[in-house]
């Protein structure tokens, strides 16, 4: 059976598993590139009314606090400092500007695709301190760790990282134990768990009792998780299923946790939305705090600062969708963007604008009926 006519079998079946039904499920996508993908291939317009495909806090940039962000922007503007970042963050706002706006001013700041590129920026200016800033969920925590440990092995102390990666699991505990968040199922993110492996969601189905679907990332692999998980709920079940064993296994990928591991602990990190949550953040240990920005230069975080009428908070923790947002479009485009989730290439509004800005007038109608 070839692709197309597997989709319209997906299809037909999720119909008919939800005819009739008055609740509506609600699937939670805890990773950025499958609502980006959903999108572009136009998966949730092949969703039944009662069934809602939501957004959660699955894009490493916009789940980063505002705090963070006025950290770097801080110390890029001493002058004395090369600040290295991977793209979407910098042109992500803070209280007192973005990275692009002081690289304008004059600060060096400069984007690299990979720590590889920044430990030879750090090993071509020796005179230069470079500061390597680390946002990710597990996906990118070795390779930064991985980075750690050369630079430690280098003696080359004029690189360091300010670390703000984020662990999935409790993001997750955290939306579950809130009762403004309704969610009955989880796709579960791709990329991570190519890491963590797919056991690492059975907690979230043991203790929660909400089933969890792993799976690929192309439209009809995200078409099969949902049906999957509305099969479930449906039957009553509550079960963790891989559905993307070509890529994920059950225990994920032992060195590269073992990386983690060997530079980080997990600490209480502060997350857009969803505050500070213990264990759900990496910390540099003690045996690395040379190559740690934060005790280098003894940054203090200070207080988050939202942009004005943005609900980007909302949007990534399920609570809304993108077009109830008043500035979404308008005052907030991608060329133009006011929040995270407008920045980033795997942020929610920026998908909704490519993708779905022909269903706003729709989305927003359901919305404000209580339809979705």
């Amino acid at each position: 059976m070839n692709p197309r006519e597997l989709m319209r079998m997906y299809t037909r079946e999720l119909n008919d598993l939800v005819a009739g039904r008055a609740a509506p499920l609600n699937l939670m996508e805890v990773c950025g590139t499958h609502t980006v993908n959903a999108c572009r291939s136009g998966v949730h317009s092949l969703m039944p009314e009662n069934v809602r495909l939501i957004s959660g806090p699955g894009c490493p940039v916009c789940v980063t606090a505002q705090r963070y962000i006025d950290a770097l922007v801080a110390l890029g503007r001493r002058g004395d400092v090369t600040i290295l970042t991977y793209g979407d963050m910098i042109r992500v706002a803070g209280a007192g500007g973005s990275l692009e706006i002081v690289r304008g001013e004059g600060a060096d700041v400069r984007v690299v695709t990979s720590t590889l590129e920044g430990l030879e920026i750090a090993r071509r200016e020796p005179n230069r301190q470079c500061v390597f800033a680390a946002v990710g969920f597990e996906t990118t925590a070795p390779a930064t760790a991985a980075a750690v440990l050369q630079a430690a092995s280098e003696g080359l102390r004029n690189f360091s990282i300010l670390p703000a990666h984020k662990l999935v699991l409790p993001a997750m505990r955290t939306l579950l134990n809130d009762p403004e968040v309704k969610i009955d199922g989880f796709v579960c993110p791709g990329h991570v768990s190519v890491i963590i492996g797919s056991e690492a969601y059975r907690p979230i189905v043991s203790e929660y009792h909400k089933p969890c679907v792993v799976t690929g990332f192309e439209a009809l692999q995200i078409m099969q998780g949902v049906l999957h998980l509305s099969r479930q709920i449906v039957r009553g079940e509550t079960r963790l299923e891989n559905l993307y064993p070509e890529a994920v296994s059950a225990h994920g990928n032992a060195h590269a946790v073992a990386l983690i591991d060997r530079v980080f602990v997990p600490g209480t990190s502060a997350w857009r939305a969803l505050g500070e949550m213990p264990e759900s953040g990496l910390d540099v240990r003690d045996e690395f705090a040379a190559f740690d920005a934060f005790r280098k230069f003894d940054i203090r975080l200070g207080e988050d600062h939202e942009p004005r009428g943005c609900i980007c908070g909302k949007v990534i923790t399920g609570r809304a969708v993108p077009v109830e947002c008043r500035l979404f479009g308008t005052v907030c485009t991608p060329v133009y963007a006011v929040g995270p989730c407008m920045v980033s290439s795997e942020g929610t509004c920026q998908a909704w604008f490519k993708y779905r800005r022909h269903e706003s007038h729709r989305v927003e109608r359901e919305a404000k009926e209580g339809v979705r």
